[in-house]
């Protein structure tokens, strides 16, 4: 939760692992609540984040319950880049929240839950429907989309690459080779180390989610993408094979999105590096917990426009 006029620190993903109220990660966001209604000076603006799901929670419930007490005006939303037209599915829950008497623009949309970005490029009269807002969306959605090829820094090699060669140098224990290169100039300096070894493809072939370059949606990348390939992100086919299935993952050379790459589908500004001393899985771990700029920014500008 980020108030603006003030700091209050939110425990990520509460909801995750379906504790809900009972997950000691909760507790401290839900003592913030329970302080709201003694603040003398409280935030005019709040802005939540979460994962999908957390909108049923008892703390949601709370959240909601505690907002309005305190002359809170809600707008919820859940959003993916892929409506921004980044080639990423990444769906997280928001809430805006403005203490009268301020106001949205959109103030039809009041204690509602959103799953189109429209509401905050649009004005509306009255409240379109849900089901109108979505079918929309999902009829364009694809079509709207870059292709990843766009978000690529290192470019796939020829399809004669002989995969066991190239994966053979992969290590997926070696947290602190060639980091001495900054991530926006070299990335490492060659593809060897982004090549899935393998084995992992005979072991876990069939649970991965392979794109191509032309692809126009891959899978949310968590904080444990490059140590487990099982429902992580996606892997990149860096040879196109005759047939795209997964009967021929060795043939089409798969390998992981770098960190400049991934930054790229959160929608990073170019200049964005990491600091040298950071280890190739810290810069994955902390990707995998951030958040879609394209999303967060256009959610942020709505939020700041006063009706």
């Amino acid at each position: 939760m980020v108030p603006m006029h003030g700091s209050f620190p939110l425990p990520a993903n509460l909801t995750r692992d379906k504790k809900d109220t009972g997950d000691a990660r909760a507790f401290s966001f839900l003592q913030i609540l329970e302080l709201i209604p003694f603040l003398l000076q409280p935030p005019s603006m709040l802005f939540v984040e979460n994962v999908v799901g957390f909108e049923t929670s008892d703390t949601h419930a709370k959240l909601i319950e505690i907002l309005e007490k305190t002359n809170f005006i809600t707008q919820e939303f859940i959003l993916s880049p892929l409506q921004f037209g980044i080639p990423y599915s990444r769906p997280r829950y928001f809430c805006l929240a403005k203490r009268k008497p301020s106001s949205f623009l959109n103030g039809c949309l009041n204690r509602q839950l959103i799953q189109s970005p429209r509401p905050l490029f649009e004005h509306f009269n009255t409240a379109p429907k849900e089901d109108d807002l979505s079918l929309e969306d999902s009829q364009n959605l694809l079509q709207s989309c870059q292709p990843i090829e766009k978000f690529l820094v290192l470019k796939n090699p020829n399809s004669d690459t002989n995969v066991e060669s190239a994966a053979s140098t992969t290590s997926l224990s070696n947290d602190t080779s060639r980091t001495s290169g900054t991530d926006n100039d070299h990335e490492y300096d060659t593809l060897d180390k982004y090549y899935v070894h393998p084995s992992l493809l005979e072991r876990w072939g069939s649970a991965m989610d392979v794109v191509y370059p032309d692809s126009k949606r891959c899978c949310c990348f968590t904080k444990s993408y490059y140590r487990y390939v099982k429902g992580t992100g996606s892997l990149l086919a860096t040879v196109q094979p005759v047939k795209r299935d997964k009967t021929s993952l060795k043939e089409q050379c798969l390998r992981y999105f770098t960190p400049r790459e991934v930054a790229n589908l959160h929608s990073f500004p170019e200049d964005f590096e990491f600091p040298e001393h950071i280890s190739l899985k810290q810069r994955y771990a902390l990707l995998g917990n951030s958040l879609s700029i394209a999303v967060v920014a256009s959610l942020l500008q709505y939020l700041f426009t006063e009706a």
